[in-house]
């Protein structure tokens, strides 16, 4: 992938419209300054004085960020929240973002905003210190009422887009946004519009989901085969073994060592990574994959391609310490060119 090849693809991003379907959270950041650090008379423990408070969309919410990067036309974020104070911030979050449609964004009663609180220890000179984190999640099932509303906006906007992103982060099943009814309602719209591009990426696996392409990491994925996974070369196995039968490809980040690509027939490609450039921050560099495909593949991308697209985008994001970053596309482009003049041709 050269750098004139990305521009020609992302001037077509403007005209672009994606839906994401998944869990948004909000992530709260409290940025804390030790040199103010006091001890607490009634507990005797030490206290943590936070000096600024600062919040953007996570979960679902950090694809939707990236894509808001790329400049995709419009995006289209399909979840909920709650009607509590992180449902409020989340949804002026996602609100000051360009290209957001909020009109299939449910904010209701039923349901706490899913908040990631991250403690931060910012010491002059030092990259932060994230301390424990204090999370907010539901932990009852989603009441059937919210999950035929996520259903009947998936049906309304399926004539409507040229992708759709499924982004399944809760831990217990049922508790979130893609639930059983919102799998069956993605089967039908893969069967009935083949023309969108419909890519899934799922903390809890793929069991019982329908026919699309599917993003994972290397644990992901050998869970998902049942295998042991040791190396790239054991990944790229099990990929051409996997994608037989596949009517969809598969993608499985390999951390350092790149993305594999399983083209439907078996045909498995193999991305390098990227060396790091300094210290880095693995936090959304997945999500950020995750964007750039749905976005690039939507043009009409090839897989590979859009594999090293995924790539630079990565090794942007994981540079940027205390916080869930993004990747632009003049810093994509940025990253592409010197690249290609440090290759040997040049």
């Amino acid at each position: 992938m050269t750098q004139n090849e990305f521009e020609s693809i992302a001037r077509r991003y403007p005209n672009l419209r994606v839906a994401i379907v998944g869990d948004y959270c909000l992530d709260r950041y409290l940025e804390i300054d030790p040199r103010k650090s006091e001890t607490s008379i009634e507990t005797g423990r030490p206290v943590y004085n936070v000096t600024d408070v600062r919040f953007q969309p996570g979960g679902a919410g950090t694809i939707l960020n990236n894509l808001a990067a790329l400049g995709i036309g419009e995006i289209i974020p399909i979840g909920f929240c709650g009607r509590d104070a992180e449902g409020h911030e989340l949804h002026e979050a996602l609100n000051l973002l360009p290209g957001i449609n909020l009109n299939h964004f449910l904010c209701t009663p039923e349901r706490r905003t899913f908040t990631y609180c991250k403690p931060l220890l910012c010491r002059p000179g030092e990259p932060p210190e994230e301390l424990n984190r204090i999370d907010f999640k539901n932990w009852s099932k989603t009441p059937s009422p919210v999950t035929d509303i996520i259903a009947d906006s998936l049906q309304t906007i399926a004539s409507e887009v040229d992708a759709i992103i499924v982004l399944d982060q809760v831990d217990e099943p049922d508790t979130g946004v893609i639930t059983e009814r919102v799998l069956q309602e993605l089967g039908r719209i893969s069967r009935q519009h083949p023309g969108i591009f419909i890519i899934g990426d799922s903390r809890r696996g793929f069991t019982d989901w329908p026919e699309v392409c599917f993003k994972m990491n290397s644990r992901e994925f050998a869970r998902h085969t049942n295998s042991p996974v040791a190396s790239p070369e054991d990944v790229v196995k099990l990929l051409e073994e996997s994608a037989i039968d596949r009517a969809q490809p598969i993608f499985v980040t390999l951390a350092e060592h790149g993305i594999a690509v399983a083209s439907p027939g078996a045909q498995v490609l193999h991305e390098p990574g990227l060396p790091a450039r300094s210290e880095i921050d693995i936090v959304g560099a997945g999500d950020a994959v995750t964007a750039n495909l749905a976005a690039a593949i939507a043009t009409g991308c090839p897989s590979l391609d859009a594999a090293s697209i995924a790539n630079h985008a990565a090794s942007i994001v994981i540079q940027k310490l205390g916080t869930t970053g993004t990747a632009s596309v003049p810093e994509i482009s940025g990253l592409l060119s010197s690249h290609s003049d440090a290759s040997p041709e040049h």
